[in-house]
């Protein structure tokens, strides 16, 4: 892809005309590295990092003054790191709309490297149906989220699309007398007709103790943006049991894993066994353009111009009586796998081999998300 020389502009210019740049494009991240003669630009699109152009370190400063500024970092500060947002507003053939830009600094060896992530509440927040599940697990989990109760876990890397699901998930329900409140690190979204609450570390607001304070307001759905330890599982699966439906977030590979996870944080079986109803693993898949499609023989699966979007494909592991009592039971991941292929579980892998087959993607894309 042809990207922009931005090598030639000043600090305020730069980023401007990056900020432009990324937004119309779909970029997530925006990366700047200092290195020895020149500083590296490269940006995230469609879950790939790609190169732009490098600048001067003059024109970097001047870069940095703006950023800190906006952002409300400390302009002193250059041997620690430091975390701020800000917001811009931009327009296209859509409409006008406002950008919301995460900054995060870095002490490095030639100065500080900055990562700024776009959030773009046009791409973010996005109906079910959009997602490109295939329809048997859009339909599975439009079932999923009319449950009373019980555990709903969401699992994969970083940048696998977990928020984007939960708040698909979450967006059929709102309106249908259930009040919903959120513990989010950071809010990436606002939704309106939910409660939002934010993590703040620094004042003792975790999500163990945000979790606590959340089942005292009445929930009927709660979403926790990640389980990382004993005390937030925990206080989530007993939230579960107690009337409350409960959507979290796991980083781990398979969904079968999601119970070694959670055994391996010390949470019992005879606890979490019988409040979990599905676990949902997740990752993004670049799909081909129409011309792609058309000459899927000749597509060199390195360059980037013959994708236009990503599809989430997923595995998700429906907690049938059975599975549960294996889990119960602590059998192997590959006991539980066994049983849930011959319930019908089907993998991310059998997936994409299918997307293959229908000429979504290639079989390249497919091993690079399911290495």
């Amino acid at each position: 892809m042809q990207h922009p020389d931005f090598s030639s502009q000043n600090g305020d210019q730069l980023l401007q005309a990056l900020q432009e740049y990324c937004a119309k494009m779909g970029v997530s991240d925006i990366h700047t590295s200092p290195e020895k003669e020149h500083v590296r630009l490269e940006i995230r699109l469609h879950g790939i990092l790609q190169e732009l152009s490098s600048v001067s370190h003059a024109v970097y400063t001047d870069y940095i003054r703006r950023v800190k500024f906006l952002s409300k970092l400390k302009l002193n500060i250059t041997n620690i790191p430091q975390d701020g947002q800000y917001t811009f507003d931009t327009a296209d053939e859509t409409g006008r709309r406002t950008i919301n830009i995460r900054v995060a600094s870095l002490p490095s060896r030639f100065g500080e490297t900055f990562t700024l992530r776009l959030l773009d509440p046009s791409r973010g927040i996005k109906p079910l149906p959009e997602l490109g599940f295939p329809e048997e697990i859009h339909n599975k989990l439009g079932e999923l989220i009319k449950l009373p109760n019980g555990l709903i876990l969401v699992t994969g890397p970083t940048g696998s699309g977990k928020t984007t699901t939960l708040y698909a998930l979450l967006h059929t329900i709102i309106g249908k007398q259930r009040n919903i409140i959120t513990l989010e690190d950071p809010i990436e979204y606002e939704i309106n007709g939910i409660v939002q609450s934010e993590i703040d570390v620094d004042h003792d607001f975790t999500f163990a103790s945000g979790l606590r304070s959340i089942l005292r307001h009445d929930p009927d759905v709660v979403l926790v943006g990640e389980i990382r330890d004993r005390e937030t599982a925990q206080t989530a699966i007993d939230a579960s049991l107690t009337g409350h439906l409960v959507l979290g977030t796991l980083h781990t590979n398979s969904a079968v894993e999601a119970v070694t996870r959670l055994l391996s944080m010390g949470v019992s079986p005879y606890t979490f066994a019988p409040s979990l109803r599905a676990i949902l693993a997740q990752r993004l898949v670049r799909t081909l353009s129409d011309e792609a499609k058309k000459n899927k023989e000749k597509c060199d699966p390195s360059n980037p111009d013959i994708y236009t979007g990503r599809r989430a494909m997923p595995e998700l592991l429906i907690i049938t009586p059975s599975i549960r009592e294996l889990i119960l039971q602590q059998e192997r991941e590959s006991t539980v796998l066994d049983k849930a292929k011959k319930e019908g579980y089907i993998t991310m892998k059998q997936w994409g081999d299918t997307w293959v087959k229908d000429g979504i993607t290639l079989q390249e894309e497919i091993e690079r998300v399911t290495m």
